[in-house]
């Protein structure tokens, strides 16, 4: 199992946008980058809209970007997709097993273990802005024309 691909997804939309931004960055448009239907860009879209990440208008083809590339994180995108609730990117399964030693004591174990974990995660998207995704896309594309 993975982490839901909305988030992905969600970084692609923002970092595409960014580099069509003379253009018209329409759910079609987007799709076809993603290769996907664009119904699902279109809500992945209205989640990052909601978290005042693009702009859109209805009847208006296309999105904008609502905050300057350098302002928005990873996390930003992380939280605004609904990857997962607060506190809950690793579930522990429920009802182990009272009468075993293991089944017991796991959930109070591991899950300070998992909290510890998210947490460094959702530091390390906090440190990646879409500007530093959109300039390590230009780097690779430039290295790729001289080969």
């Amino acid at each position: 199992m993975s982490i839901s691909s909305r988030f992905a997804v969600g970084v692609h939309i923002l970092t595409l946008i960014d580099f069509n931004k003379d253009g018209v960055s329409s759910s079609e448009y987007l799709a076809g980058s993603v290769n996907t239907n664009p119904a699902l860009i279109r809500k992945i879209t209205g989640m990052l809209k909601k978290a005042g990440l693009v702009e859109v208008h209805p009847g208006i083809a296309g999105a904008k970007l609502a905050r300057e590339l350098s302002d928005i994180t990873l996390l930003d995108v992380y939280k605004a997709v609904d990857v997962v609730p607060d506190n809950e990117l690793f579930s522990v399964h429920e009802n182990p097993n009272p009468a075993c030693p293991v089944g017991r004591n796991i959930q109070n174990t591991i899950g300070p273990l998992f909290s510890v974990a998210q947490t460094a995660l959702e530091k390390a998207l906090g440190n990646v802005t879409i500007e530093d995704v959109v300039k390590d896309i230009i780097e690779k594309e430039k290295l790729e024309s001289k080969e």
